[in-house]
């Protein structure tokens, strides 16, 4: 598959200004260094959102928001990255290169395989035109020719070979079956895998064709049939009319998650255009991250049976660890023998929309669930749940739903607060701590003041001004130096050294989607104080002479421990002799 060159988003990151960006969709103030606005990310009435030209950077002091101006672009205008960056080039008159993985070859065969599932689609759609019987049960299912239009509905008739057919001018067999178009059985002859269908194409965050559901018009199994997994399609990722409630309201807040296709589209008949759906498999991690781009909050509908709860729960499980603050999920359980589809059709719009209005938040959901899994009247239940309770959350992300989902598990557990989080276990470690996030502060007194580590200080310095690693003699010695973080700031200091014009923005996106990145991203909103700003470069001075006395601190006492094992080498007694010089005492 393709990727864009690092190379290219360094130069492109380079030549945009993200004051001219961000100015172009919010009215920004100039304050400073810097320029200021009203945060479009959250609702506020005094201004707390930064852009930082040197470093092309923002940040909102009240909700957290930060990035560069591809981060700007995703969050802003609901873009994925390959969209910010074209978008970005677009700006800047700069056309977007792609490189590919093993070889050249991967990236035709790809661009092949979505030029196929686009034949497929128009051919589908032209098919729907000539078939009555497909015309007429869409109009009994009460859908017009502009949502059929829109969703871009197709039919595929009961002909062994109509689309091999159609399309063996321009694709190989090869290409047809490696597409989930065509299949086979054993070495017999190639045939349509859809046939007597609706069909319902399914279309990626740019708006392509990677794939099809398709529902059987008549009797017969399965109902439902959707494309294989394929190079271009994974049903673990993609979402059926994403797509198409993006482009309804670029500005979305929330998505109702349902399970059918047609579900969606009815809903979009009402007007409801904020729907998706599953693409006939369980909520995935994938499918949450990416619908956590698009928006903050989410609605998962399921039936109010049995199933239905069993199947939010499984939903809950997977949305937990992405639980961060400002991200909200709640459940809308709908009545016996209901779906979407039927119950917008009886109740109207207004109807659904106030029952998601009405639906239980995740935490509720949560601890309902445990309740009902376990007899908290024994002191075996109370255990059983509270190890549960503990599994569920110890990926949770830290933050204020946390703390107060686990205050109320270690009430329901019998056990303090402290008791229950030891239960939890150990997280994950963070190679660079970040710092506590700042009090929402007045454009008086809104600097970070941080007790920070000397990494974290040298970190933050080199994202401040990233041309002052050219002027670092010798730093070999912090390969072997064993503190926190101590590794991120050897491979940022590398970076910058190959890359000596890269800028803040440039080195964040290094890092994207990581966690490293993430820590990164917050020492970047460190700046030094207006009075300190021209003895820059000594913080960093300081900052890596600490760390040369914890190198040489650390190298002196494993000598003199080998020492009283064995034997120094003349190069180690050298080596020790001179440390022991330069050691404070």
């Amino acid at each position: 598959m393709s990727r864009i060159p690092q190379t290219f988003i360094d130069e492109l990151l380079a030549r945009t200004d993200i004051v001219e960006l961000v100015g172009s969709r919010v009215t920004l103030k100039k304050q400073g260094r810097e320029y200021t606005a009203c945060c479009p990310f959250h609702a506020e009435k005094t201004p707390s959102f930064y852009v930082t030209p040197q470093k092309q950077f923002y940040h909102c002091f009240g909700c957290g928001a930060h990035g560069t101006a591809i981060s700007f672009l995703m969050e802003y205008d609901n873009m994925e990255f390959v969209e910010a960056v074209e978008e970005l080039a677009r700006r800047a008159g700069m056309d977007v290169p792609r490189e590919s993985g093993p070889g050249r070859r991967d990236s035709e065969d790809f661009q092949r395989l979505i030029a196929a599932q686009e034949a497929a689609a128009a051919h589908f759609t032209d098919n729907l035109r000539h078939h009555p019987e497909a015309v007429d049960y869409l109009k009994q299912r009460g859908l017009t020719g502009e949502i059929a239009r829109d969703y871009r509905l197709g039919f595929a008739p009961n002909v062994r070979d109509d689309l091999l057919r159609t399309l063996s001018g321009e694709f190989e067999e090869q290409e047809l079956l490696s597409a989930g178009l065509a299949t086979r059985r054993d070495s017999g002859p190639p045939y349509d895998r859809f046939r007597g269908r609706i069909m319902f194409p399914i279309r990626d965050s740019r708006g392509r064709v990677v794939g099809f559901g398709g529902r059987l018009l008549g009797p017969g199994d399965p109902k439902y049939l959707n494309t294989p997994e394929t190079p271009v399609f994974h049903k673990g990722q993609h979402l059926y009319g994403l797509y198409e409630a993006r482009k309804a309201s670029p500005r979305l807040e929330e998505l109702l998650v349902v399970e059918g296709y047609m579900d969606v589209i009815a809903l979009a008949q009402f007007g409801l255009r904020n729907a998706v759906a599953t693409l006939g498999t369980a909520t995935t991690r994938d499918h949450l991250e990416r619908l956590f781009r698009v928006v903050p909050h989410l609605v998962f509908c399921f039936d109010g049976d049995r199933a239905g709860r069993e199947a939010a729960w499984r939903a809950l499980e997977q949305t937990l660890p992405v639980m961060r603050d400002g991200r909200q999920v709640r459940f809308l359980f709908l009545p016996e023998g209901e779906d979407p589809d039927t119950l917008v059709r009886r109740e109207g719009p207004e109807g659904l929309q106030a029952r998601m209005r009405q639906a239980r938040p995740l935490s509720d959901v949560l601890i309902d669930g445990l309740r009902q899994r376990h007899d908290a009247g024994t002191r075996e239940g109370r255990a059983a749940l509270g190890a549960q309770a503990a599994r569920l959350i110890r990926d949770m992300p830290e933050g204020l739903l946390r703390a107060q989902i686990i205050n109320e598990l270690a009430q329901l557990a019998s056990v303090s607060t402290d008791q229950f989080e030891r239960g939890l276990g150990p997280r994950a470690p963070d190679d660079t701590p970040a710092p506590s996030p700042p009090p929402r502060p007045s454009p008086a007194t809104r600097r970070q003041r941080l007790e920070i580590t000397p990494v974290r200080l040298a970190l933050s310095v080199l994202l401040d001004q990233p041309t002052l690693a050219q002027d670092l003699g010798d730093m070999h010695w912090l390969e072997h130096l064993n503190t926190p973080g101590v590794k991120v700031l050897v491979q940022v200091l590398e970076t910058l050294r190959q890359n000596p014009h890269l800028t803040t923005a440039g080195l964040l996106e290094r890092w994207r989607d990581s966690e490293t990145g993430r820590h990164l991203l917050k020492l970047a909103q460190w700046q030094p104080p207006p009075s300190q700003e021209e003895a820059v470069p000594k913080l960093l001075q300081d900052a890596l002479g600490r760390l040369r006395q914890q190198y040489i601190q650390q190298r002196t006492e494993a000598l003199l421990a080998k020492a009283s094992r064995a034997a120094l080498s003349d190069d180690e007694k050298a080596e020790l002799k001179t440390l022991l010089i330069r050691k404070p005492q």
